[in-house]
């Protein structure tokens, strides 16, 4: 009895593992830098309804973001900019990367930076898979979280296959459904 109170005790006592954040939590800090290198915030950026929030590995070296941040640019950005939401990307590319993609691809939303992925490891986001010698270490697991003005993350999209990306009608379909 003795031993299972002791067992007990030392559960209540361990710090807890932060989770990715869930769907009706509060969404946590985001603070970095625009294309421009000047410091943004969620609130800064949140359209009248919200943020939907990409996070994504490298606008520079990885074609599976490039592809998903083109078809986002192209066919959702002017969608949910009609639904009050802001489209804001977010990766741990340095501002002149993204500025330079921002440029070539017409990209008028705001990408954010996150170069010591402070924000990816707040948001328990950061990909395992890279080691810290590694060019890719850093990157976030790709996720779009679509977050009210209120600050509670009211969808989340993810994919366990960094080549595998929430599709835009899975984002449009994530907004059309939450109230206005």
């Amino acid at each position: 009895m003795f031993k299972t109170l002791m067992v007990a005790a030392a559960v209540m006592a361990a710090p807890a593992i932060a989770a990715i954040p869930a769907v009706g939590e509060k969404a946590p800090p985001v603070a970095a830098l625009d294309a421009n290198g000047k410091a943004r915030t969620l609130a800064d950026v949140q359209g009248k309804n919200g943020t939907v929030l990409v996070f994504f590995r490298s606008a520079s070296w990885c074609p599976y973001c490039k592809a998903q941040l083109i078809d986002l640019n192209e066919n959702a950005a002017k969608k949910l900019a009609d639904q009050g939401y802001a489209l804001v990307g977010l990766s741990y590319d340095k501002p002149e990367v993204l500025a330079k993609f921002a440029a070539e691809r017409d990209v008028a939303w705001p990408l954010l930076s996150d170069t010591g992925s402070k924000v990816i490891d707040g948001w328990q986001l950061r990909d395992p898979t890279y080691g810290p010698t590694s060019m890719a270490s850093g990157v976030p697991k790709p996720a779009i979280y679509v977050i009210g003005r209120d600050g509670r993350i009211k969808a989340r999209l993810m994919e366990a296959d960094y080549k595998n990306r929430p599709q835009v009608s899975a984002v449009l379909a994530a907004v059309g459904t939450l109230p206005k």
